[in-house]
This record gives structure tokens, C-alpha cells and sequence, in this order.
């Protein structure tokens, strides 16, 4: 079989963030990328890694990645999967990578016990949000991400605002 799913392994942090770079620009995204090799080590294997990357290999060469971290539910009462970033390289678009990676995180969620798989989608991005649709994923039209950062970050930080 050509495609093969493994973990990320210690040295790869800069192919971990070619494919972040990758992805931020096919999300029109690239200025936002700050991450340095050092950063995206340090997450994966520091001595307590917050963070876990899955690579697709499409017959042994880097074929794209799946980055994710558990989460927890308080309604479950269990913990789960929130899948960071997921990314196929597009000329392996269609090859069934995407569904494979998300087919291991949907196997590691329920091997340990979790309660669910969960991830965002950029709203304009019409053929992923039908993937995942395809697959049983459920849009929360209902929830809105809220984000701080940067100067906003510090200040409320500070007890500013």
C-alpha cells in the first residue's frame, strides 16, 4: 500500500513546519505563521509534549500531516482529540490521505476512551467542509471561535479591558 500514517518523529519539527507553512498559505494565512523549528520542537518533544503530529507518507515521501492535542470535556466528563491543523499536499489530493488521517484520530479517540474528535474550518473553504461532512462531521453553526492575542493578549493579562 502506497500511503502509510505514522507519528512524528524527533528530528522532524522542520518538516512538521514546511507543512504548516504549506497549509497557511493555501488558508491565505502565511503572514500569521510565527512559529520557528525551535517552537514546534520544543511542542513535540519537549520533555512534556503538549502536542502530537501524525504524518502521511504517500509511497514514503511526506505526503501531509494531521496536528492535534487533547482537550477535555467537561459535559462528557472525558477527554478528546481537537485536531489543529490537517493538510494533504495538493497534488495527493483525492488519494484518501485526509480520510486516513482523520480514520486515525477518530481510532485513537476511541481506543482510549475519548469522547470526540472536533476541529474548525474556515467558513469560505467549500470542499474541505463538505469532506468532512461526508464523513459524519457536524457544522456548530451555533459556536463562534473567540480568540486574544498579541496587545489585546497583554492587556487582559494585565486586568486591562
Amino acid at each position: 500500500m502506497p500511503l502509510t500514517i505514522r507519528r512524528a518523529r524527533p528530528g522532524e519539527a522542520g518538516l512538521v513546519l514546511s507543512l504548516v507553512r504549506d497549509l497557511a498559505e493555501y488558508e491565505k494565512l502565511l503572514h500569521e505563521v510565527e512559529a520557528t523549528e525551535s517552537d514546534i520542537d520544543l511542542a513535540l518533544f519537549g520533555e512534556q509534549p503538549r502536542l502530537f503530529c501524525e504524518i502521511a507518507e504517500w509511497n514514503g515521501e511526506p505526503a501531509g500531516f494531521a496536528v492535534w492535542f487533547i482537550n477535555f470535556s467537561t459535559f462528557s466528563g472525558r477527554s478528546g482529540i481537537y485536531l489543529e491543523d490537517l493538510f494533504v499536499r495538493p497534488a495527493l489530493r483525492g488519494k484518501g490521505i485526509g480520510k486516513a488521517l482523520l480514520v486515525n484520530l477518530a481510532g485513537q479517540c476511541v481506543a482510549n476512551g475519548w469522547s470526540r474528535l472536533q476541529w474548525s474550518v474556515l467558513d469560505w473553504n467549500t470542499p474541505s467542509i463538505e469532506f468532512y461532512k461526508s464523513l459524519g462531521a457536524v457544522l456548530m453553526d451555533e459556536w463562534t471561535v473567540c480568540r486574544v492575542t498579541g496587545p489585546a493578549l497583554t492587556a487582559l493579562a494585565q486586568g486591562a479591558r
